[in-house]
């Protein structure tokens, strides 16, 4: 492998982007799960490094496609990462390398041969049972209440964990309708989100308004880290009896699938409240509930039955008005002879 500056190696430059990532999300550019994301990352390439080659760092042109299949190799076995999770953190890896190949470190891209398929995974959304039964719980500590709440808020939105956290009093407004919408900008694709309020929502916005956290940040909701609400999540799933993983991403396929879709709102109406850019992205969400499937084959039915009723009536009505007609006939014949 060709290579410009051979002292410069892997570990050192993937610091050097997540430092400049890091700075990005004080300007408000990057979320801070995707510095945590490349952080996670750097750290599997270091144990990597270390368990494969006894080596504190590498330099880029020693990298080669047996190394890239060697990481791969180990995220999944060592690490017992799945094959998606796998592919995220080598995906990470590849963003420094090709980094790498535009400041002209290095000449060839060991990735160039490397083929990564992701398995297709069904990710559903809660059913209408499982959402009323995590609304409805009561819960012991105050802590896990609060979670639930945003949690539900998200479902009853749309919006993602970054955008709920970050949601502002000012985001808050009348739209066209004279009604409370959610008028702000995605963090993930900046992209503007407009979304009526459901009542559940503004139940939720009206009970914490007056809550510390909300005054001293500013904010809708008091929110917490996203890890810390995938933890308290994992105990109200035990808590409500559910045999489901749940976490705050989950709340979002719930709005765009069982909430809306399965409410016949439009899909295209969802997409716009979801902010995605395609259609093609929401219909990932639409995953329809049997309740739905069953409304829908018993309006089916009705229509069949209305469908066949006109058909058997029509002939009927047909024979009825020549029989008359014969009858009528008949008395007019006797009539005159």
């Amino acid at each position: 492998m060709g290579r410009v500056a051979p002292k410069v190696k892997v570990l050192e430059e993937f610091l050097k982007h997540n430092n400049e990532l890091l700075a990005l999300v004080g300007k408000g550019e990057y979320a801070i799960g995707t510095h945590e994301r490349f952080e996670i990352s750097k750290k599997h390439l270091k144990e990597f490094l270390l368990f494969k080659f006894n080596l504190e760092d590498m330099e880029f042109r020693d990298l080669n496609y047996e190394f890239i299949k060697d990481y791969e190799f180990y995220l999944k076995t060592v690490k017992s990462c799945n094959n998606n999770t796998a592919l995220k953190y080598i995906t990470n890896f590849r963003k420094i390398v090709r980094r790498a190949i535009d400041k002209e470190i290095i000449k060839e891209d060991p990735f160039k041969k490397f083929t990564g398929k992701k398995t297709k995974t069904k990710k559903k959304p809660l059913t209408a049972v499982e959402l009323h039964k995590i609304e409805n719980h009561i819960f012991s500590t105050p802590r896990l209440t609060v979670i639930r709440d945003v949690f539900i808020f998200q479902c009853y939105t749309g919006l993602a964990y970054i955008d709920a956290f970050q949601l502002k009093k000012e985001d808050i407004k009348i739209g066209i309708d004279g009604e409370y919408w959610i008028m702000s900008d995605r963090q993930k694709t900046e992209s503007e989100t407009n979304i009526p309020l459901l009542p559940k929502a503004l139940e939720i916005i009206k009970k914490y308004k007056d809550h510390p956290l909300c005054i001293s940040r500013g904010s809708v909701l008091p929110v917490k880290s996203n890890q810390k609400m995938n933890a308290y999540l994992k105990e109200i799933t035990d808590l409500c009896g559910l045999n489901i993983i749940l976490n705050t991403h989950k709340a979002r396929r719930t709005f765009g699938s069982t909430v809306t879709l399965n409410n016949d709102v439009p899909i295209h109406v969802v997409k716009e409240m979801l902010g995605h850019s395609s259609v093609k992205q929401t219909e990932e969400y639409a995953i329809t509930e049997q309740q739905t499937i069953s409304r829908k084959m018993i309006e089916l039915r009705e229509k069949l039955d209305k469908k066949s009723s006109f058909n058997f009536e029509n002939p009927l009505l047909i024979l009825e008005k020549l029989e008359k007609e014969i009858l009528d006939l008949r008395k007019h014949l006797a009539s005159s002879i």
